[in-house]
């Protein structure tokens, strides 16, 4: 068993935009009573993709994957959406070597620390966990904002750690907020989700889970240091093999992301953080034909767009979140970026949906 888990999470790295598919999925699809045939065909996806070893999915197929993954468990029950289900059916003895990592912790605040650690060896995301003395605030955003990620998807990532608190304490724990983008599926099951959470769900930008400071620090049942230390030392390894393999631009998108909503921009911020100098980075950009600059622009206009279709937020929200000093300043690069206002391509945005609605009544 130790060596198929070390097996797994050591397996042969994949670009490092996708997301992995682990084969303990086909495991997790039948004791939620999915079958895998009918979500691979919804997905068109090869049918025998949970029977592959180190599968790795680009963003729009993964989420695909998901969406059918809901198609499926609405088939079967309209009032059970596929997070729940499978929240049901999580237990210590799946194969999942995320899971199995994080029941290995001393309380979900070491869990969460581990996941977000190591989260970019399984899936392009940026997990974080900020602390006060009477709550512990958890943050999930993405690398790439390209494909927007469907909502159960984001359901299921905070239901996973809530469940997971809930499954390692052996008591019920309640978050004291929950919030992510809102989208018509999630609207129709608003209350099953409030139900199992015991909160109200917000409609927020950013997929957000809050802990209070008790809960956080409450002692795992299930923790295991040794077998930690077993498959750490790889996991880490793996995560220096990303570090040295994956494209400079892709990395510098990394670290900006963590830092725009600082104000933390300039070259000098990211070289050290990524340990290298500032003519490595621009050598290094220059050969992927890039530079600084343009890879800095492509994900502001990225989260741009984002913000401007999923929220309501105004201009100078957005201007903050994307680490320009004064919403004038956002206007003008975004209006450099795509010939047209934040304004503009917010209403165009609306009148697309408006449109795209009357077409599906």
């Amino acid at each position: 068993m130790k060596q198929d888990i070390k097996s797994s999470l050591s397996g042969r790295r994949g670009a490092t935009l996708d997301y992995a598919v682990w084969p303990g999925w086909r495991l997790l699809m039948q004791d939620a009573g999915l079958a895998t045939s009918p979500v691979l065909r919804r997905a068109q996806l090869p049918a025998d993709l949970f029977a592959r070893q180190n599968v790795r999915l680009s963003s729009a197929d993964f989420f695909k994957l998901w969406e059918a993954i809901e198609a499926e468990a609405k088939s079967l029950d309209a009032n059970l959406p596929a997070p729940l289900r499978i929240a049901q059916v999580m237990s210590s003895d799946w194969f999942d070597p995320e899971l199995f990592a994080a029941l290995c912790s001393s309380n979900i605040g070491c869990a969460i620390d581990r996941i977000a650690k190591y989260v970019r060896l399984i899936a392009p995301m940026v997990i974080k966990i900020q602390r006060t003395t009477s709550h512990a605030t958890v943050t999930i955003d993405f690398l790439d904002h390209t494909t927007p990620p469907p909502s159960v998807f984001l359901a299921f990532k905070l239901i996973f750690f809530v469940q997971l608190a809930r499954l390692a304490t052996r008591s019920n724990v309640q978050p004291l907020s929950v919030s992510l983008p809102y989208s018509p599926n999630l609207e129709a099951d608003l209350l099953t989700y409030q139900s199992y959470f015991g909160v109200r769900v917000t409609n927020t930008p950013v997929t957000t889970l809050v802990f209070a400071a008790a809960d956080v620090e409450r002692p795992f049942l299930t923790e295991n240091h040794k077998m930690w230390l077993f498959f750490e030392p790889s996991l880490r390894q793996r995560l220096t093999d990303l570090d040295r393999t994956a494209g400079m631009a892709e990395r510098v998108r990394s670290t900006l992301l963590e830092t725009l909503p600082a104000g933390e921009v300039s070259m000098q911020v990211v070289s050290r953080k990524l340990g290298v100098s500032t003519r490595t980075l621009q050598r290094k950009l220059k050969e992927e034909g890039t530079t600084f600059q343009q890879t800095l622009d492509s994900l502001r206009d990225s989260l741009a767009h984002h913000y401007l279709r999923n929220t309501t937020m105004s201009s100078a929200e957005i201007s903050f979140l994307l680490g320009f000093e004064e919403s004038n300043s956002f206007t003008r690069a975004f209006l450099a970026w795509t010939g047209k206002t934040p304004q503009t391509v917010r209403a165009e945005i609306c009148l697309d949906d408006s449109r795209s609605r009357t077409d599906s009544s």
